[in-house]
C-alpha cells in the first residue's frame, strides 16, 4: 500500500535524490549475485522492522543513524545500501551520510514494500 506524502516531504526527498545514487531492487540483487558485498542498513523505526525485514539487514533507524553510524560502520568507504519502507527516507539518510564523508552509499528505491511486492523473502521475529 502506497503512502501519501506531504508536498514538503516530497520536495526534500527529491532534493536529496538529486545528489544520491539509487539502486532498484533488481540491480541490488544482481550485484549480490555477482558477488559484490554490500552492508544493507534498514533505517526504518523499530516498530516497522518488527513486522518484517530484509534478511541480513542491520538496523540503524533514521532517528539515530547519523549519531551511531561511525561506531557501527567506521569505514567511510564501506559499500552501504540504505533501505526504508519505500525509498524516501533512505534517500534522505544517504544524503546526510555523504555529508558525513561516506563515499559509497546508495538508497534502495522501492524499499521493503517493493521487496515484498516482488515476493522476496523477509525475516520476522
Amino acid at each position: 500500500m502506497a503512502h501519501r506524502h506531504s508536498p514538503g516531504f516530497l520536495a526534500i526527498v527529491n532534493d536529496a535524490r538529486s545528489r544520491v545514487r539509487e539502486f532498484t531492487i533488481e540491480e541490488y540483487r544482481e550485484r549480490l549475485t555477482r558477488g559484490e558485498r554490500w552492508i544493507l542498513v534498514d533505517v526504518r523505526e523499530d516498530t516497522e522492522r518488527e513486522k518484517g525485514r530484509v534478511p541480513g539487514s542491520v538496523h540503524l533507524s533514521k532517528g539515530v543513524i547519523e549519531r551511531d553510524i561511525e561506531e557501527r560502520i567506521p569505514d567511510h568507504a564501506a559499500p552501504i545500501v540504505l533501505q526504508c519502507g519505500g525509498g524516501f527516507r533512505s534517500a534522505l539518510v544517504a544524503d546526510n551520510l555523504q555529508k558525513m564523508a561516506y563515499t559509497n552509499v546508495v538508497s534502495l528505491d522501492g524499499g521493503i514494500r517493493g521487496w515484498i511486492e516482488r515476493g522476496l523473502p523477509i525475516e520476522r521475529d
